[in-house]
């Protein structure tokens, strides 16, 4: 017996089609008018609006590192109306390297993710890296 919350599961199908690089599976959990947003003064930093836009963010971390950028579930919880997971991001860019667990924090309402907030452990090489 599985005693998951659907919306613990609905993060780890998340963090499999990204891993997956599938856009058409990610915009499937989001709502039309999702809203995530990644703190910091980076050129990634932002609040991307409507699925369309946040699937085009999520493709610019991997264009941004040449393929390199992958973010590997380390947890997942969820509740209702709630989701949470935390996840080790790593890439390469430029010549410096990320290595860092971050925060996802999700509101999502009948399966799909409405809003996401992106919170790095370590914002000091989030936005260096980023930079």
């Amino acid at each position: 017996m599985n005693d998951e919350h659907p919306n613990a599961a609905l993060m780890r199908r998340l963090f499999d089609a990204f891993g997956r690089r599938d856009g058409a599976a990610l915009a499937g959990m989001f709502d039309h008018d999702v809203v995530w947003r990644v703190g910091g003064p980076t050129p990634m930093s932002g609040e991307y609006r409507g699925w369309r836009d946040v699937v085009l963010f999520l493709r610019g971390t991997t264009r941004e590192t040449d393929g390199t950028y992958y973010s590997s579930l380390v947890w997942a919880l969820g509740g209702d109306g709630r989701a949470a997971a935390v996840y080790r991001a790593r890439g390469a860019r430029n010549g410096r390297k990320l290595d860092i667990e971050q925060l996802l924090l999700c509101d999502v309402v009948d399966d799909r993710i409405v809003s996401a907030t992106a919170i790095p452990f370590e914002a000091d090489a989030f936005t260096r890296f980023w930079s």
